[in-house]
């Protein structure tokens, strides 16, 4: 009877770790040049699709800046409650990937194809934003 106790603990952690293992969350970004915490960045699914609304800005400098290097809809409008993913989808193909979307750089205003990829049991994300065969990774932190 204790294997069989054993046994299903063990598997409802497995299950709480895979669940944990998207992009849903809430994230700790770190800036590539200076190695400090950004942001917070709060990634949301509804219908399949992701999204990522900036939610807090940690530097408070920065409370007040604003998209000015933008080109779309977003220029001048505030970082703070921005959305800076749009349109993730899980990868077909690859069920620990999601990709399809787009995420925009409000220090340089560009947008980015994008592919997220959870790791380390969905504690950390890997955020690649890419054009062609070029990209740049970064690291997010789950904060919850």
């Amino acid at each position: 009877m204790k294997h069989v106790i054993t046994a299903c603990l063990l598997s409802l952690a497995a299950l709480a770790a895979q669940a944990q293992a998207t992009p849903a969350g809430l994230w700790k970004t770190v800036d590539d040049d200076t190695g400090k915490e950004k942001s917070l960045v709060r990634i949301a699914e509804a219908g399949g699709v992701y999204t990522g609304k900036v939610e807090k800005l940690l530097d408070p400098a920065r409370q007040d800046a604003k998209c000015d290097k933008c080109s779309d809809e977003r220029k001048g409008q505030p970082v703070l409650g921005m959305t800076i993913i749009r349109d993730a989808k899980q990868d077909s193909d690859d069920k620990g990937l999601w990709t399809g979307g787009d995420i925009t750089d409000p220090k340089d205003g560009k947008s980015y194809r994008l592919r997220l990829k959870p790791q380390d049991g969905g504690k950390t994300l890997e955020v690649r934003g890419y054009v062609g065969p070029f990209y740049r990774n970064q690291t997010w932190i789950r904060v919850e």
